[in-house]
């Protein structure tokens, strides 16, 4: 069994887990397609499972910041019928930079977030309360506590990586399935594309498979 509580990581080295806004996306690794099938794997093995699972989702599947994440209530996906949405607003409240802004739910997101409705049919009882509740005190996360969750998290399957990995992989896998790098920016929800380009992981194997491209243009 994987460790199942924040509170002994408050103990122990807190401000090593405490992963801020400020880390650049470089210092972010990506994570390969099993290595996220192996942290979703991981947390079916953790208390509060079906949380930590939509935490990644969200993460991976999204490309959400952890204070994103951490701001979300039920009704935020959650439509007056019971329904999840296609689509979530973000209030400037909600968002790093302050801005309102959309973001998209997938088919397999949406069945990921109704799983875990009904799976926590007591604590989410009304649209006001939070979607990622704190075990501890029923209220939202704050921000670093959820960052703190994504380290233990990584930790336990050997990794150090942080609240970002999620966002940046799910940048970095759009452009390697031939997303056009505008489309790319709108999802991330940035406002200058060179920060979208920032964003994207490059990997040796890409690079070498446009060298090898070229073939295709030889007499």
């Amino acid at each position: 069994m994987y460790p199942s509580t924040l509170e002994s990581l408050f103990l122990i080295h807190n401000s090593d887990f405490a992963d801020r806004e400020t880390t650049t996306m470089k210092q972010a690794p990506v994570l390969t397609d099993a290595q996220v099938k192996k942290l979703l794997k991981m947390t079916s093995a953790t208390r509060h499972s079906a949380r930590n699972r939509l935490v990644i989702i969200l993460s991976y599947y999204v490309g959400l910041r952890a204070c994103e994440i951490a701001a979300l209530k039920v009704s935020d996906v959650v439509d007056g019928e019971g329904l999840v949405k296609d689509t979530v607003l973000l209030t400037q409240e909600m968002t790093k930079g302050r801005k309102a802004n959309s973001v998209y739910l997938s088919e397999f997101v949406k069945k990921e977030v109704q799983k875990y409705l009904e799976s926590n049919t007591e604590p989410l009882v009304t649209l006001s309360s939070p979607l990622i509740y704190s075990q501890r005190t029923g209220g939202h996360f704050s921000s670093q506590t959820l960052q703190i969750l994504f380290k233990t998290l990584y930790a336990n399957i050997g990794m150090n990586a942080s609240s970002h990995s999620g966002r940046r992989t799910f940048i970095t896998a759009l452009s390697e399935k031939g997303v056009s790098v505008r489309v790319i920016q709108e999802l991330a929800r940035h406002s200058d594309l060179s920060t979208t380009q920032r964003y994207i992981d490059v990997i040796v194997d890409k690079l070498r498979n446009a060298v090898n491209a070229v073939n295709l243009f030889r007499i």
